[in-house]
């Protein structure tokens, strides 16, 4: 697999942790990432997504073990700022997803970047922006 620059969404980074469909291709894109030096792209919102659904079903320790982790991948953790809302709003007037999956979406568009998911959702979007499935 080659280096390029690729956006996260939540399932793709809970596939890896939980070890579901899709856990050998991230670890991969992880290796990937590493190694050419261009971290993946994980909107704030998504981290945060991330972490909530980890407290509510395992818990604070292990949601606190799961940060720490995240931060030790390649991952550049991305803020929303007004450019990601109004582009993840724009996504959300016309489609039916939920609001964290459209900053992903937002973000893959505005970074020209191929969005990481198996996320059956997405395939609303699929054709507007590249989409690498997993699972």
């Amino acid at each position: 697999m080659r280096a390029a620059l690729r956006v996260l969404d939540s399932y793709s980074l809970i596939a890896y942790l939980e070890g579901e469909a899709g856990a050998e291709t991230m670890i991969e894109l992880f290796r990937v990432a590493r190694d050419s030096g261009r971290d993946l792209l994980l909107s704030v919102i998504n981290w945060g997504e991330v972490y909530y659904v980890t407290l509510r079903e395992a818990g604070r320790e292990r949601t606190d073990e799961v940060a720490h982790l995240i931060s030790t991948l390649p991952i550049e953790i991305v803020p929303a700022d007004l450019d990601l809302t109004r582009q993840a709003a724009a996504f959300k007037s016309s489609k039916k997803m939920s609001y964290a999956d459209y900053f992903a979406a937002a973000l893959a568009t505005l970074r020209k970047a191929e969005l990481v998911t198996g996320d059956k959702e997405f395939r609303q979007v699929d054709g507007e922006l590249k989409i690498l499935w997993i699972g």
